[in-house]
């Protein structure tokens, strides 16, 4: 009795000593099973995120060219204008009457100068003859210059008064969105005065001007000098205040030759068709612009990257034999939910992206490839 006790004792002990065994096999003695993917290269454009200012392709300030009473507004505010098209009448009657007294002194001239001239033309059948003198002759030719020389004069003014009239009619000198009327009908306006009648601006296409640190430009052109990286395309994207997509692609025009000396800033320039002028002047937006091309970029999935308190990044790929090596990696920069990787990892390491919580560099893994997408 005693002995069979003992004996049931002793297998109960051998049971829990075998599970206990087991279980601390099953944590320390198999490999832990990791997610990978199997990194590849491609050509990987780097963009550059910037802040960018709406503003008119053409801009124009309404103001007289000559003084007078405004009769008439003949435009709706807000409304688009086409060059040439009249936008307000200026009283004409003081003009018209300028015009026509200055017509009516062309006439007289014409006269004066056709009886000059007949003068002439007798006084010089008469040279040789005592009937005029060589005196008289000289008279008369004089008149006959200073006649038609008055008459041009009296020409060129009817020309100047004319113009004056046709300036009463105010017309656009551009084609585009015209604001309010800063004048209403009855007010009195001056030639050349400061304050506009009204301004138009050409909003489509339209311009976005963005600012870039030249120190990012510089960077950039160095790259460029190096071979580093490749010229991009100069197709931008907009997105808008309220962080919209702006759905029209848009074409950068050019980049200033000198830098702000307060902000240390270079502006460039980018052109948007805005067909529905959802773009006005004055906008903030966000321009997504292509600086370069990496050719054979590796991009790694941002969760297969860590990074320690200083932002260094590292990561954990699967070696010979299922080993777990660690590599520190430098990135440029996101494209969606990958880094761009300029160093460290290369075209068909096999990175782990999930388990890394459970592994360590120098352990053995069990590796389980990860679908595209998951």
């Amino acid at each position: 009795m005693r002995h069979s006790y003992f004996a049931g004792a002793m297998a109960a002990l051998l049971v829990l000593t075998s599970a206990c065994s087991d279980t601390q096999s099953d944590r320390d003695g198999g490999p832990v099973e990791v997610g990978y993917v199997t990194l590849t290269s491609s050509d990987a454009t780097l963009t550059a995120n910037l802040t960018g200012r709406v503003t008119a392709t053409k801009r124009a300030e309404v103001r007289p060219q000559v003084d007078g009473v405004i009769r008439k507004r003949l435009f709706t505010e807000g409304s688009y204008v086409r060059a040439g098209q009249q936008l307000y009448q200026i009283d004409p009657r003081s003009y018209s009457a300028a015009r026509d007294q200055i017509a009516a002194q062309i006439e007289s001239a014409q006269a004066t100068l056709e009886t000059a001239k007949a003068r002439a033309a007798r006084y010089k059948t008469l040279v040789g003859s005592e009937a005029v003198s060589q005196q008289d002759i000289d008279d008369a030719l004089a008149e006959a210059k200073q006649a038609e020389a008055t008459l041009h004069q009296y020409r060129a003014n009817l020309r100047a008064a004319n113009l004056n009239l046709e300036y009463t009619r105010v017309l656009a000198p551009i084609s585009g969105r015209i604001g309010r009327s800063s004048f209403t009908p009855g007010a009195l306006v001056t030639a050349n005065q400061t304050d506009p009648l009204a301004t138009i601006q050409q909003l489509d296409p339209i311009y976005v001007d963005i600012t870039q640190s030249s120190a990012q430009l510089l960077r950039l052109r160095r790259q460029l000098a190096d071979g580093d990286v490749m010229p991009a395309s100069t197709t931008v994207n907009l997105v808008l205040e309220d962080g919209s997509d702006y759905p029209l692609p848009g074409t950068l025009e050019f980049s200033e030759v000198d830098v702000d000396e307060n902000s240390g800033t270079v502006t460039l320039r980018a052109r948007f068709p805005n067909p529905e002028g959802v773009l006005l002047p004055g906008m903030f937006a966000r321009v997504i612009a292509p600086q370069a091309v990496v050719p054979d970029a590796v991009l790694a999935p941002q969760q297969g990257i860590s990074r320690d308190a200083k932002g260094n990044g590292t990561a954990l790929v699967i070696g010979k034999d299922n080993k777990v090596v660690s590599r520190a990696v430098a990135t440029a920069q996101a494209m969606g939910n990958k880094w761009i990787v300029t160093d460290g990892l290369k075209a068909g390491d096999r990175l782990i992206v999930e388990g890394t919580d459970k592994v360590r560099a120098g352990a053995e893994v069990k590796p389980v490839e990860v679908k595209a997408g998951k």
